[in-house]
């Protein structure tokens, strides 16, 4: 029936991931668990046109219209590549008298790969001559030492529109105590200079650490005005096509929220890509009966891993963006440079992989534009991994082209066989995400064989398998469409926020203090669900306490409890799980956090219908590790429910390539899934 004869139907719910290469929509129909998948590239000069692009593509498939949507939900790399790119806004930082460098200062330690001898501290996000002081003061507990001196504030307004500035961050001394100050300075600032955007450290981070406060607001403030741009774009937009659907974006946390929220604190958004696919992994796990997974989304550049225990996704504050740390509450995960795209080169007789990328443009040798570097898809094609065109049949590849850049590169230079050179290049490509997968899981207490190994992303399904050997892991879970699994994420996210408040002073766990701060975030809470229109039976709040000993410089998130006892015996036991030990030192209760969470009704995910075994598409000479196999290609479009796959064989569809190596089974889902297990010795 056209749509135009249909009534709305509340059901429909349309998801758009866009990356540098690929913009990534799906669209559910919730009653039926009916997807329609699209891939369109993406349009870097105007994101917004290839999210609309996209978001028609599916439309037409579905028969349905705009109209007919009940929820729109985003995953933007906006936010994040201004901040990697230093693209953000022309910003000020407002700061307390006596203060000015605290972001110069930064911390004393280096990034952990990084040479102690050659390091150099990268520029700060906000010059000297742009960060400007205030007359005023707040104490550790609260108290007002120096009364704000509003004719100070006055001068900085002067002196910031001269500069001509964009956007405004302001940071005093104490505000997570006494927001006070933070408050009347940001008042006047806006008065003095309306069409500037203005954020607060009390809005965006009201938590203690200078550095990582100050930083954390100005880089909220620098992608203040792009991505309240590009939010009124999208807006536009879906008013044009007569969608009158919520629009919600994808945080950094793994659940989404309102335009409102995002314009207030667009950092949010910082790793919004990562987090929902590492939503989406956990959904379809659970729809074959598993908990316990560790993710690995590859892509052209990067590798994300992140460990899940029993379903439950982990946030953390200490993660970073680029080189900065940014101690908003995002998916605990690792990134790594390591993707189809990554270079392979030798110097001084040795060869490495990555962390460069060919990027999307030229990319690889194997794309035909023209890439003359050496990289990983060049040695899947090289190896006979990758059938001989991608996308469906859409993408040819130049075999010859991967072939020469390998020779050229890294087989002549070290007097290899092209085939083993390109087997160097994986091994040492996989190797490097072996390293990455032991930091989120043995050196966090975990036993990396005691989960399934989630690979998606372009790129993940290729090396699912061999990563899988290398760390002992048995089960291996492809998704039904790894490469879309962000865009399928978003669908299963939940709508999140957190409320944060610092106690004035670190110490015991004072249980009249912390409840009264538990109630008080709560209203916070339950204003913002009842803002985003959260229904009460799918609203739920949790309290977590921050704690750590005495003297140790990071905290551990545990449940709140009804007594200082119950709550410290959450921190010990979670102490002793992550570290091995228990200190026998003061516990500090350093921050209380409110989580709200407007569940999403579970994503629907139909059986497969069972269906014959069909005949290999093609087969294709491929060099597994004991030797070369004329392997079967399958479509993987064509497998039906209960059908098993005994390796060697490739499976492709639109938007990736599965390898199954000779001592590996794989069987179809009812879901759709891919479960691969390794084959009895």
């Amino acid at each position: 029936m056209p749509s135009s004869d249909m009534t709305f139907d509340p059901s429909y719910a349309v998801a758009v991931d866009i990356g540098g290469t690929f913009t990534d929509i799906s669209l559910l129909d919730r009653s039926s668990g009916a997807v329609w998948r699209a891939k369109t590239p993406s349009i870097p000069a105007d994101p917004s046109q290839a999210f609309m692009t996209g978001v028609n593509m599916v439309l037409r498939d579905a028969g349905i219209v705009a109209a007919d949507l009940s929820k729109v939900l985003h995953g933007t790399t906006v936010a994040t590549n201004m901040i990697l790119e230093g693209k953000g806004a022309r910003t000020g930082l407002v700061t307390t008298q006596g203060f000015r460098h605290v972001l110069e200062i930064g911390r004393q330690d280096i990034p952990r790969h990084a040479n102690l001898f050659t390091w150099v501290k990268p520029a700060r996000p906000v010059p000297a001559d742009r960060i400007h002081e205030v007359i005023e003061r707040i104490g550790t507990g609260g108290t007002v030492m120096c009364a704000l001196d509003e004719d100070s504030v006055h001068r900085v307004a002067a002196a910031l529109k001269r500069q001509n500035v964009e956007a405004v961050a302001v940071c005093l001394l104490h505000a997570y105590a006494n927001p006070e100050h933070e408050v009347r300075v940001v008042d006047i600032l806006r008065a003095a200079l309306p069409d500037v955007a203005i954020t607060c450290s009390t809005d965006v981070l009201p938590v203690v650490r200078e550095f990582e406060r100050s930083l954390a607001t100005v880089l909220n403030a620098s992608v203040m005005p792009g991505v309240s741009t590009y939010i009124k774009r999208l807006e536009d937009r879906l008013t044009d096509a007569k969608a009158v659907s919520p629009l919600l974006l994808m945080q950094s946390n793994g659940g989404v929220a309102g335009t409102g929220a995002i314009r207030t604190a667009p950092a949010l958004t910082a790793l919004s890509g990562p987090a929902a696919g590492v939503v989406g992994a956990v959904d379809v796990a659970a729809a074959c009966g598993i908990k316990d997974i560790i993710t690995v989304d590859i892509g052209g550049t990067s590798a994300d891993i992140c460990l899940i225990r029993d379903g439950q996704v982990a946030l953390t504050q200490q993660g970073k963006v680029g080189e900065w740390p940014l101690s908003l509450p995002m998916v605990d995960m690792v990134t790594i440079g390591a993707g189809g795209g990554s270079i392979a080169a030798v110097a001084n007789d040795t060869l490495a992989v990555g962390p460069h990328s060919a990027g999307a443009y030229p990319g690889p040798a194997a794309y035909g534009e023209g890439g003359t570097d050496a990289t990983v898809t060049d040695a899947h094609v090289v190896l006979g991994n990758l059938p001989h065109a991608l996308l469906g049949g859409a993408m040819s590849l130049d075999v010859a082209a991967s072939r020469d850049v390998i020779l050229q590169n890294v087989a002549r230079p070290l007097g290899l066989s092209e085939t083993v050179a390109a087997q160097g290049i994986l091994a040492i490509m996989n190797n490097n995400m072996v390293g990455a997968v032991r930091t989120v899981s043995v050196e966090r207490g975990h036993d990396p064989r005691a989960f399934t190994l989630v690979p998606f992303g372009g790129a993940g399904p290729l090396h699912g398998c061999a990563l899988a050997d290398l760390l002992g892991i048995s089960q291996v879970l492809i998704p039904p469409a790894p490469g879309l699994l962000c865009a399928a994420g978003l669908l299963a996210a939940d709508m999140k926020a957190e409320f944060t408040r610092a106690l004035p002073s670190p110490g015991p766990v004072n249980q009249s203090t912390g409840d009264a701060i538990v109630a008080d975030l709560i209203t916070k809470a339950t204003k913002w669900l009842q803002a985003e229109d959260v229904p009460d039976p799918q609203r739920d709040i949790q309290a977590r306490a921050l704690l750590r000993f005495h003297g140790q410089g990071g905290e551990i998130a545990v449940d709140w409890g009804a007594t200082p006892q119950e709550t410290e015996t959450r921190f010990k036991a979670a102490h002793e799980a992550l570290y091995g030990f228990v200190l026998e030192a003061q516990i500090e209760l350093v921050t209380i956090r409110v989580e709200a969470a407007g569940r999403t009704d579970p994503v629907t995910h139909p059986d497969l219908e069972a269906a014959p075994m069909p005949a290999p598409i093609q087969t294709q000479m491929v060099h597994w590790p004991d030797g070369a196999k004329d392997s079967p290609i399958y479509d993987r479009d064509q497998l039906g429910k209960d059908t098993v796959i005994t390796g060697p064989a490739i499976l492709t569809q639109l938007d990736t390539t599965t390898v199954i190596p000779p001592s590996w089974t794989a069987h179809v889902h009812a879901s759709g899934a891919l479960i691969l297990k390794r084959n009895a010795a």
